[in-house]
């Protein structure tokens, strides 16, 4: 007759390792879904990255939106070409070229630029300015 020790030792070795196979399959199971969900999102934000891309593209190109009707004046256009010829024209520095129209020398830079636009009063200012000669300009700066 078999010792008792040894036949329970065995059966609990088998109990046991059936008890793993079972949590692990669990457990694999938790794992392959998960990999797959994380495998969908990345495939969304890979297409919402391409999306954004393609949307950043177009709206550089894409016309200004039409100012609120309630203001009145004329409708201005902005070329930053023809901005930064007309500074280098009178001779200025962007800053003293912002203090004429009320800007930093930064915003200057970044209007010549193309990485922005004046807004509709300040459009008005660079308009003012456009008029002057380079006395002109120099005698309001050193006023």
């Amino acid at each position: 007759m078999p010792n008792i020790a040894v036949v329970l030792k065995g059966e609990i070795a088998r109990l046991a390792r059936k008890e793993t196979r079972a949590e692990v399959a669990e457990l694999r199971k938790a794992s392959s879904q998960y990999r797959s969900h994380i495998a969908a999102l990345r495939r969304r934000i890979e297409a919402m990255e391409r999306q954004l891309k393609r949307l950043s593209k177009t709206s550089g190109r894409a016309k200004p939106a039409a100012e609120p009707a309630g203001e009145e004046g004329p409708q201005r256009r902005f070329s930053a070409k023809r901005f930064g010829a007309h500074r280098a024209k009178l001779g200025l520095s962007a800053a003293d070229y912002g203090k004429l129209i009320g800007v930093t020398g930064q915003t200057v830079y970044k209007w010549e630029s193309g990485k922005a636009r004046p807004r509709s009063g300040q459009l008005e200012a660079i308009a003012a300015v456009r008029g002057m000669g380079k006395r002109e300009a120099a005698a309001k700066l050193a006023e």
